[in-house]
């Protein structure tokens, strides 16, 4: 996966661990001093910056701004079967289309030995749980490398896909084109020349 269009968010580690109450994966620093908060693949998935940021045209999610939502689906939908922890114990990193969501589960003091898990609205059961991090899920995801599946969406079952860091997206709608390809999207332009209300 190219990090063209990835950028470092130049984060201040100490600061957004202390905000946020929890010290984070290594993988997901990396990831983040490389490529930053984005999407993989057109209808893909989207990797959580750790900490809300506004910008004009839309505020992209946050570990910190979609965790409560993925605690109140563990509740719901019952978590992973057989594990033990309760909704406190996860924290979100991703979204992925067709409400298939993906975090942590915070199962000891190393942040480098939590799981993957996920959350498969087309699943039975609904959550599952990887023995990985975030970096590998992505690219045993991205390279088929799971038994099967792990989500219930395949857009990006064994099909290596773009990066694009929300920036980038959002500059691009801007100028009327599609936030992933880059190419012009006349109900992006048609939309930006209405006049606003």
């Amino acid at each position: 996966m190219p990090a063209d269009h990835g950028v470092d968010e130049q984060l201040n580690w100490p600061a957004v661990e202390e905000t946020l109450g929890v010290r984070l994966p290594s993988d997901y620093k990396s990831f983040m001093a490389t490529y930053g908060g984005g999407s993989i693949g057109e209808d893909g998935m989207s990797i959580l910056l750790p900490l809300p940021v506004e910008y004009p045209q839309w505020d992209p999610d946050s570990i910190g701004g979609y965790t409560p939502t993925l605690r109140y689906i563990w509740e719901d939908a019952g978590g992973v079967p057989g594990v033990s922890l309760g909704s406190d114990a996860v924290l979100a990193w991703g979204i992925h289309t067709n409400a298939n969501d993906l975090g942590w589960l915070m199962s000891g003091p190393d942040p480098d030995t939590w799981p993957v898990v996920a959350f498969r609205r087309h699943g039975d059961p609904y959550w599952a749980m990887f023995d990985c991090g975030m970096v590998d899920f992505i690219r045993r995801l991205m390279t088929a490398e799971f038994d099967e599946c792990p989500l219930s969406d395949l857009s990006l079952w064994g099909r290596p896909s773009p990066f694009v860091h929300w920036r980038e997206q959002q500059r691009r709608w801007l100028q009327g084109l599609d936030p992933m390809t880059g190419e012009p999207d006349p109900i992006i332009q048609d939309f930006l020349s209405r006049p606003s209300p």
